[in-house]
Protein backbone atom coordinates (compact mmCIF):
# COMPACT_ATOMS: atom_id res chain seq x y z
CA UNK A 1 0.00 0.00 0.00
CA UNK A 2 1.28 3.46 -0.93
CA UNK A 3 0.47 6.70 0.87
CA UNK A 4 0.61 9.84 -1.25
CA UNK A 5 0.81 12.80 1.12
CA UNK A 6 0.24 16.36 -0.10
CA UNK A 7 1.06 19.05 2.46
CA UNK A 8 -0.20 22.53 1.63
CA UNK A 9 0.77 25.81 3.27
CA UNK A 10 -2.33 28.02 3.02
CA UNK A 11 -2.41 31.80 3.42
CA UNK A 12 -4.98 33.03 5.97
CA UNK A 13 -6.91 35.17 3.49
CA UNK A 14 -7.86 32.16 1.33
CA UNK A 15 -8.07 29.47 3.99
CA UNK A 16 -11.85 29.18 4.24
CA UNK A 17 -12.32 29.14 0.46
CA UNK A 18 -9.43 26.72 -0.01
CA UNK A 19 -10.78 24.15 2.46
CA UNK A 20 -14.26 24.32 0.94
CA UNK A 21 -12.80 23.93 -2.54
CA UNK A 22 -10.69 20.96 -1.39
CA UNK A 23 -13.71 19.20 0.07
CA UNK A 24 -16.21 20.02 -2.67
CA UNK A 25 -14.07 19.99 -5.81
CA UNK A 26 -10.43 18.94 -5.65
CA UNK A 27 -10.55 15.82 -3.48
CA UNK A 28 -13.61 14.46 -5.36
CA UNK A 29 -11.77 15.02 -8.66
CA UNK A 30 -8.69 13.19 -7.39
CA UNK A 31 -10.79 10.30 -6.08
CA UNK A 32 -12.73 10.14 -9.38
CA UNK A 33 -9.50 9.11 -11.14
CA UNK A 34 -9.98 5.64 -9.66
CA UNK A 35 -6.35 5.52 -8.54
CA UNK A 36 -6.94 5.94 -4.81
CA UNK A 37 -8.99 3.79 -2.47
CA UNK A 38 -9.42 6.34 0.34
CA UNK A 39 -8.28 9.72 1.57
CA UNK A 40 -7.93 11.79 4.74
CA UNK A 41 -7.81 15.57 5.21
CA UNK A 42 -5.81 16.80 8.19
CA UNK A 43 -4.80 20.14 9.65
CA UNK A 44 -1.42 20.49 11.32
CA UNK A 45 -1.89 21.72 14.88
CA UNK A 46 1.02 24.16 14.86
CA UNK A 47 0.56 27.36 12.89
CA UNK A 48 3.39 28.86 10.89
CA UNK A 49 5.10 32.04 12.06
CA UNK A 50 3.50 33.98 9.21
CA UNK A 51 -0.05 33.04 10.28
CA UNK A 52 -0.56 30.49 7.53
CA UNK A 53 -1.96 27.05 8.24
CA UNK A 54 -0.68 23.74 6.94
CA UNK A 55 -3.00 21.00 5.77
CA UNK A 56 -2.23 17.48 4.63
CA UNK A 57 -4.30 15.40 2.27
CA UNK A 58 -3.43 11.74 2.37
CA UNK A 59 -4.42 9.47 -0.49
CA UNK A 60 -4.02 5.69 -0.39
CA UNK A 61 -3.37 3.50 -3.42
CA UNK A 62 -2.51 -0.14 -3.97
CA UNK A 63 0.82 0.16 -5.78
CA UNK A 64 3.57 2.32 -7.19
CA UNK A 65 2.28 1.44 -10.65
CA UNK A 66 -1.07 3.05 -9.78
CA UNK A 67 0.75 6.07 -8.40
CA UNK A 68 2.79 6.39 -11.59
CA UNK A 69 -0.42 6.22 -13.59
CA UNK A 70 -1.80 9.10 -11.50
CA UNK A 71 1.37 11.16 -11.98
CA UNK A 72 1.31 10.62 -15.74
CA UNK A 73 -2.39 10.84 -16.60
CA UNK A 74 -4.04 12.99 -13.95
CA UNK A 75 -1.69 15.01 -11.73
CA UNK A 76 -0.57 17.70 -14.20
CA UNK A 77 -4.11 18.93 -14.95
CA UNK A 78 -5.23 18.76 -11.33
CA UNK A 79 -2.16 20.63 -10.12
CA UNK A 80 -2.65 23.28 -12.81
CA UNK A 81 -6.20 23.94 -11.58
CA UNK A 82 -4.93 24.48 -8.05
CA UNK A 83 -2.10 26.71 -9.22
CA UNK A 84 -4.41 28.78 -11.40
CA UNK A 85 -6.92 29.30 -8.59
CA UNK A 86 -4.58 29.99 -5.65
CA UNK A 87 -1.11 30.72 -7.10
CA UNK A 88 1.45 31.31 -4.31
CA UNK A 89 -1.21 31.46 -1.58
CA UNK A 90 -1.40 27.65 -1.42
CA UNK A 91 2.02 26.03 -1.74
CA UNK A 92 2.21 22.25 -1.78
CA UNK A 93 4.89 19.64 -1.40
CA UNK A 94 4.37 15.95 -1.96
CA UNK A 95 5.79 12.77 -0.48
CA UNK A 96 5.30 9.09 -1.22
CA UNK A 97 5.44 6.59 1.61
CA UNK A 98 5.17 2.82 1.64
CA UNK A 99 2.95 1.36 4.34
CA UNK A 100 4.75 -1.62 5.87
Amino acid sequence: MILYNVTINVAPEIEEDFIQWLKDTHIPEVMATGIFTEHKLLRLIQQSDDGSTNYAVQYFTESLAKMQEYETKHAPALRAKTQERYQEKALAFRTLLEII
